[in-house]
């Protein structure tokens, strides 16, 4: 071994390496949860009352508060979004065998909800404009088996839900509304989540509204509330027992531990008291985003989101879909590699493994392989800074 220096003509002769990267100075995360300020306090409130097991005070505030808001006469929060689903495919009474039409572009739990019911997800396409459920195509899927609907609110826009109600309606099916991005959005006036028989909440930490976890149920059916708040108390009949109703409770149900924490109910009363302020903070982001890509949309660099004209949404998405699945790639490693956190999103479920054993197809998928291929979702959150957007708009144009 030695130490000398090679020769110049060594160096000369030597292959050179490639230039280093230059460094990330700048880094925008995807999303993050913005505070209102009041949810340490609740949260602090709780620890000092010693009970911290669900039912108290900050979870009938919470109910209340979106009763209030929506309009619906029934909700109750649960543990997460996934189990309000979980809760009325229960309420829907799908067994072995039965079917359950929703679209394959959604997340794993609208169709886990009812596979772990026995039933069988029914994969139907998405319409090109909002990427919701094409209601056009929901009465080709019907089967004798078919027992309900999954409507799913892509991105807080509302599906058609006049269609959806007629052909559940002619058809005497459940309808239940996956509007677990949908709080504080609406359709022809009516907030997402009570058109259907039951519709859901999430306020996962990428949400708009945000407990870490939790989500909520929406009843929108009388006849099902009882059976509902059952079901939430692992299947017992515990509410009748603590309101005297019952001199002891008993297992009169199947059910499970739906129920949130005091915890988890105070932290999210905290986001909903702030819930117009932060929907607002994010349209007025959403619509930034919209305007500085009017021309590369009048260009056919790339096409941005469609709200239909009886929908208000909550801009709890910006989106754009790009010529191709190569340029979507191509930009998400190029906004990556300048710190830029933004994300593609759902992967059709009918091709991933679980789908292909639990679920079937109706018709064909090809607007929902098209566009899930080409979206690209861009930074969104309540409290990010112009300037942050700004780069991130700057680096958009820079990739058209």
């Amino acid at each position: 071994m030695t130490n000398e220096m090679p020769s110049t003509d060594a160096v000369s002769d030597a292959v050179p390496s490639e230039p280093a990267p230059m460094p990330v100075t700048r880094k925008i995360p995807f999303t993050k949860p913005t505070l209102t300020g009041k949810e340490a306090a609740y949260v602090n409130e709780v620890i000092e009352s010693g009970k911290l097991t669900g039912g108290g005070r900050f979870l009938k505030d919470c109910e209340a508060w979106l009763q209030a808001q929506t309009g619906c006469p029934r909700v109750l929060l649960t543990t997460s979004c996934t189990h309000a689903l979980e809760i009325s495919a229960l309420l829907s009474g799908v067994g072995p065998g039965d079917e359950v039409i929703m679209p394959s572009f959604t997340f794993v739990s609208t169709a886990n909800a009812f596979a772990l019911r026995g039933a069988v997800p029914v994969f139907i396409d998405n319409r090109a404009d909002t990427l919701n459920i094409d209601e056009t195509k929901i009465e080709a899927a019907i089967t004798p088996r078919t027992k309900a609907i999954v409507p799913v609110h892509y991105a807080g826009i509302s599906c058609d839900m006049d269609a959806i109600m007629a052909i559940a309606k002619a058809h005497k099916l459940m309808v239940v509304e996956d509007s677990a991005q949908g709080l504080c959005a609406s359709y022809k006036g009516k907030a997402l989540g009570t058109i259907g028989a039951t519709g859901t909440f999430s306020f996962h930490e990428t949400k708009n509204v945000v407990a870490g976890e939790g989500g909520a149920l929406m009843i929108n059916d009388p006849e099902l509330v009882e059976r509902a708040q059952n079901i939430r108390e692992k299947g017992t009949n515990r509410r009748q027992f603590l309101l005297g109703q019952v001199d002891k409770y008993t297992w009169v149900d199947v059910g499970s531990a739906f129920l949130p924490s005091e915890l988890m109910a105070a932290f999210l009363l905290g986001q909903l008291e702030g819930a117009e302020t932060l929907t607002a903070s994010r349209l007025r982001l959403w619509n930034r985003y919209h305007d500085a890509f009017a021309d590369l949309e009048a260009s056919e660099h790339l096409r941005r989101p469609i709200v239909p004209e009886d929908c208000v949404h909550n801009a709890h998405i910006y989106y754009v879909l790009l010529p191709s699945r190569a340029a979507r790639d191509a930009a998400l490693k190029a906004l990556g590699e300048a710190g830029i956190g933004a994300s593609f999103h759902f992967v059709p479920l009918e091709s991933a493994p679980a789908g292909q054993k639990y679920s079937r197809t109706a018709g064909s998928l090809e607007t929902t392989e098209n566009t899930s291929g080409r979206l690209l979702r861009l930074p969104l959150y309540a409290d990010m800074p112009d300037d942050d957007q700004d780069h991130v708009i700057e680096r958009m144009r820079q990739l058209a």
